[in-house]
């Protein structure tokens, strides 16, 4: 049995494996890596894997951290941002709010054909040194205990094979090899279902309306680059388009409100859009035979209890942890569990200790973790709300831009005497988030919904699009301190001016919580410097 030893190999080569072993590389450019892939290469393009939609930190990590800015501009497509249309049940769709920017804010996102884009990394990382290996399986798998080697087995094209190796990273996605070897899987509180498919042609919402006025509302008039959400009480589908031609759909709904029963069949998806998206189903029917493929998940979200270890082994991506595609946080999750591992990796090859770095990340990583799923955990139920959901989204994005892409962009993750240095702060904007959340439910309870035909223009708030702008300023140690302090002071005078809004419209609401975390009453909040959208446009 041919027996060969890598200083790092990585169990599956998808998005998570490929980008570590790429940003490995950067790192330690003569180190010997290996990547084992259980497809055989080149996979297809558009029907190879759900995850087309990045945001922000995912995009500034494929095209300024890898450096591979070329390959997206002129194989992926640019993202016009996410967009929102209240169009649960209806047909009119330029008679009902929606919620996006007019025009393309400054910081790029991407939508990715996950084929097109994984074959292009496996091709880059092997021509990088990366012993990519392709049609693999793996077979078992030991993990070394002190400075004994991991060894795994697998076979592929020539048979039975065995590697050792001093790092060993599971990138598997939902198969959780490592996860499930050593017992570590947990459960999520979200309790959500997932279909999607995709067809082999182009989804334009801009067709579904004659309407010039509304038409003329965005430029470029392109709003079919956008992550398009068609929402409602107790679900979302989203529309993004592919390099390919291809464009992905998908239905996500709370498993009580919208049982996956109801749609996990193509046949049955399409039902139930006619019922509540019946504008989108309108034009699914006349492309059923470019159908590609369909795929459904029971409960999709989950969790890991430990990732990374001084034992010298971590793990990443679906592999690990899995939140909602709300938001496209996936991606996210992978550049930074892999910002995490690469350094990890490299000072232990470098001779240095790293148990105790491995501890203090996993916490920081779960910290990430727990605060995003708090944007998730009921709040399903207020996606069909014009009045709440835009504010909600406003207040999600702040919190994004202002403090996780803060410590991603200015390469202060793995800075601890800076995450030291902020951690009131940090742990300010946590509490703070968790205690809007569980506001912005209450007002929903409360809130009137009234459906106006109306854009929500997110460009048109300039401190928002600033903060988005700002994301790709380089700042030296006192400039990021003070950019924290301030982002976390835009989080405090925002959730002031949401909880007037709210109380304004809804007198009986219960603030007690908010205001806690506040540390005083919204009427002694003096001048608040934001401004949230107008009531009507």
């Amino acid at each position: 049995m041919h027996r060969t030893e890598q200083d790092i190999l990585i169990l599956g080569g998808g998005l998570a494996g490929l980008t570590l072993a790429l940003q490995l590389r950067q790192r330690l450019p003569e180190a010997a890596i290996a990547v084992l892939e259980r497809r055989s290469h080149p996979v297809p393009a558009a029907t190879h894997k759900v995850g087309e939609s990045s945001v922000e930190i995912a995009a500034h990590y494929f095209d300024t951290v890898l450096g591979l800015r070329e390959h997206l501009l002129s194989q992926q497509l640019k993202k016009f941002g996410f967009r929102f249309f209240f169009s649960d049940g209806r047909r009119d769709i330029e008679a009902v709010t929606e919620l996006g920017a007019s025009r393309f804010l400054s910081t790029p996102s991407y939508q990715i054909d996950r084929g097109i884009f994984e074959n292009f990394l496996g091709r880059h990382a092997r021509a990088a040194g990366v012993r990519f290996l392709d049609g693999c399986n793996v077979r078992g798998v030991q993990i070394g205990r002190g400075e004994d080697r991991h060894e795994v087995a697998f076979e592929d094209r020539d048979g039975p094979r065995r590697i050792l190796s001093r790092w060993l990273v599971d990138a598997s996605g939902r198969a959780g090899l490592l996860k499930r070897k050593l017992g570590l899987a947990a459960s999520s509180p979200h309790n959500a279902n997932a279909v999607w498919f995709r067809i082999g042609a182009r989804i334009d919402v801009d067709e579904w309306s004659t309407n010039e006025a509304w038409l003329s509302r965005c430029d470029p008039p392109s709003r079919w680059l956008s992550t398009n959400h068609l929402v409602g009480r107790g679900y979302w589908v989203w529309l993004i388009p592919l390099a390919s031609g291809s464009h992905s759909v998908g239905i996500v709904a709370d498993a009580q409100t919208h049982p996956i029963e109801q749609m996990n069949t193509f046949d049955k998806a399409m039902d139930w859009l006619h019922r509540h998206q019946p504008r989108l189903a309108a034009d699914l029917e006349g492309k059923r035979g470019l159908l590609q493929d369909f795929v459904f998940f029971r409960r999709f979200s989950y969790d890991c209890r430990k990732l990374f270890s001084g034992d010298r082994w971590a793990i990443t991506g679906e592999a690990g942890v899995f939140l909602d595609p709300f938001y496209s946080p996936g991606s996210d999750f992978i550049a930074i569990a892999n910002t995490y591992i690469t350094d990890l990796v490299g000072r232990d090859l470098e001779g240095e200790p790293v148990g105790t770095r491995a501890s203090i990340y996993e916490q920081y990583f779960r910290s990430f973790y727990e605060s995003t799923l708090t944007l998730y955990v009921g709040q399903y139920d207020l996606f069909g709300d014009p009045g709440v959901l835009p504010v909600k989204v406003l207040w999600d994005y702040t919190y994004y831009w202002g403090v996780l892409c803060q410590l991603f962009f200015q390469r202060r993750l793995t800075d601890l005497q800076a995450l030291s240095r902020l951690r009131t702060e940090l742990l300010r904007a946590k509490e703070l988030n968790e205690a809007m959340q569980t506001f912005l439910r209450e007002w929903s309870r409360h809130s009137s919904g009234r459906n106006s035909a109306t854009l929500l223009d997110q460009a048109s708030l300039d401190w928002f699009a600033e903060l988005n702008r700002g994301l790709t300023d380089r700042l030296d140690d006192a400039g990021f301190d003070r950019r924290l302090r301030e982002t976390t002071g835009q989080l405090d005078a925002l959730a002031r001016q949401i909880v007037a809004r709210a109380e304004a419209e809804c007198p009986e609401l219960d603030r007690a919580r908010v205001e806690a975390v506040l540390g005083e009453t919204v009427a002694e909040a003096g001048p608040r410097p934001l401004l949230l959208f107008a009531t009507a446009s």
